[in-house]
C-alpha cells in the first residue's frame, strides 16, 4: 500500500500538473500573452512564482521517493534553472521517469525507517510520518499553488483538472 500512497499518487499529481500547465500555454497562446508572464506570476509578493512551484513539486516527489526507498543517491539532480514551459515540462517528465523506476518492493521497510534531513537538525520522522505529513502535503501545496497562480491569471482550470481522472469502477 505504501507504493500506492507514494509513487502512484505522486505520478498522478505530476501528470495533472502537466495538464494544468498545458492549459496555461493554450490560454497564453489564445490571448497573445507571453508565457513568461504566467511562469513568473505569483499569488503574493513573498511567495514563489509558478516556475519555483513546479520545481519544488518535482523535487518533493523525487526526493520523497528516494528517501523512503533508501535510494537518495539515485535521485536526479536539477539545477533549478528552468525559464520556459518546455523546460518545466521536461523536468516533470524526468521526475515521472524516475518515479517509474520504483516498485512496491522498494518500500518494504519504508513505514518504520527513520528519515531526516540536514535542516531538521538531528530530528527525524518515521517513513509513514514523512510520507503522510511532509511529502504528500508539500506536493499538494505546490501543485495547488501552481493551479491557483494560473487560475488567478484567468486560465480556465477547475477542480477536475486538479483532481484528474478518477479510477471509477462499474
Amino acid at each position: 500500500m505504501f507504493y500506492q500512497l507514494s509513487i502512484v499518487q505522486m505520478q498522478k499529481m505530476l501528470q495533472n500538473l502537466q495538464l494544468i500547465l498545458d492549459k496555461g500555454a493554450a490560454f497564453a497562446d489564445s490571448k497573445k500573452v507571453d508565457m513568461a508572464v504566467l511562469l513568473n506570476a505569483r499569488l503574493a509578493p513573498d511567495q514563489f512564482n509558478l516556475i519555483r512551484q513546479v520545481q519544488i513539486a518535482c523535487d518533493t516527489a523525487k526526493l520523497g521517493a528516494a528517501r523512503l526507498s533508501n535510494k537518495v543517491d539515485s535521485a536526479p539532480k536539477h539545477a533549478d534553472d528552468e525559464t520556459t514551459l518546455e523546460q518545466l515540462k521536461q523536468r516533470i517528465a524526468d521526475t515521472q521517469a524516475y518515479l517509474a523506476t520504483f516498485s512496491a518492493t522498494d518500500f518494504a521497510s519504508a513505514a518504520t525507517q527513520k528519515i531526516s534531513q540536514p535542516r531538521w537538525e538531528g530530528k527525524y520522522l518515521t517513513g509513514e510520518e514523512f510520507l503522510m505529513q511532509h511529502v504528500l502535503p508539500n506536493i499538494y501545496f505546490h501543485i495547488t499553488t501552481a493551479y491557483a497562480i494560473l487560475r488567478h491569471n484567468g486560465v480556465d482550470v477547475g477542480k477536475k483538472d486538479y483532481l484528474g481522472a478518477m479510477p471509477y469502477k462499474s
